[in-house]
């Protein structure tokens, strides 16, 4: 592969300016905390890479398509793992299959309303979010479960410095570039979200296709709920709530299409650590969060606007 192909690759600009970023922080700091800044942000970026993989999916499969129940589903999965677990040890397995599963119920819940009522995803997505909160809330009040000590420490624990959770995360991008490019699930998503009729031309299941993916989706949620549980001591319906944006610009800025039919793995890892840098650069700095969001949408923002470019130049 030629310098040129490496540069032009979406995915390089968000590690560039992760780095970028980190390097403008420890300047600030005087280089206090450079190594501590690296691993925490790797831990974090590792959740941003699982919600955002979720997103990432239902992007894939066209305009229009996008999944803002997943703070919702987030918070209500990480009251029901944490319940299911009870606290011990030998029924974190049984809290993470329940997380799972009520992840799943929720996003073939979304395909249905989006599908049988036709109205577009943004909408009943949105819509099915007021009604999981309202679910959570019921379910979860006077919550107060700890997670299983063993599935805490795991959630914290570090190998050189760097988090099990990250490692456990790579893992997983891993198996889904293979599902993405390497499977006939994978491959009909991508055709779908560059053409849909062409798709159903071609015989294939559009709407199965669909279904399975929304349900992907909710389930990743669901497992994303339990894991930042473990990983912050405890459920909470609001612990979700930071990934209704966040899981919209490491997909944008991973180099993702809006546009649907082309999907990125690896640029997710990058923008993860870029937009953990960078708010970890903004505390740093003291910069309010009214602030900090508004950094982030700018950043998002010019994604759009300079890939918008570069199609129409092509």
């Amino acid at each position: 592969m030629s310098l040129k192909t490496i540069l032009a690759q979406p995915w390089l600009w968000s590690f560039v300016g992760a780095v970028a970023v980190w390097i403008a922080a420890i300047l600030y700091t005087g280089g206090y905390g450079a190594g501590g800044m690296v691993s925490a942000g790797i831990a974090l970026a590792a959740f941003s890479v699982i919600v955002g993989t979720a997103q990432m999916f239902v992007v894939t499969l066209g305009p229009g398509n996008v999944d803002l129940s997943l703070p919702a589903n987030i918070g209500l999965a990480s009251a029901v793992a944490m319940k299911v677990m009870g606290g011990s040890d030998d029924r974190i397995v049984l809290g993470l299959a329940a997380a799972i599963a009520a992840g799943m119920a929720i996003g073939g819940a979304n395909y249905l309303l989006i599908r049988l009522l036709r109205i577009p995803p943004i909408i009943a997505t949105l819509s099915a979010s007021f009604v999981i909160q309202s679910i959570g809330i019921s379910y979860g009040r006077g919550l107060q479960v700890k997670p299983p000590p063993g599935f805490a420490d795991a959630m914290s624990a570090a190998v050189d410095g760097v988090s099990l959770v990250a490692i456990g995360a790579v893992l997983f991008s891993l198996v889904i570039a293979v599902l993405l490019h390497r499977t006939v699930f994978g491959r009909s998503v991508a055709a779908i979200g560059q053409n849909a009729r062409a798709a159903r031309l071609a015989n294939l299941p559009v709407e199965r296709i669909r279904l399975l993916t929304y349900t992907l989706s909710g389930g990743l949620g669901g497992l994303s709920g339990a894991l930042l549980a473990g990983y912050f001591r405890g459920s909470s319906l609001d612990i979700g709530n930071e990934y209704l944006l966040t899981s919209i610009a490491v997909v944008v800025i991973g180099g993702t299409s809006v546009a649907g039919g082309k999907a990125n793995v690896t640029g997710l890892w990058g923008a993860s650590l870029f937009l953990v840098m960078l708010l970890t650069m903004l505390n740093t700095y003291g910069v309010s969060a009214g602030v900090r969001l508004l950094v982030t949408g700018l950043v998002i923002i010019g994604v759009i606007v300079v890939a918008g470019g570069r199609r129409t130049a092509r």
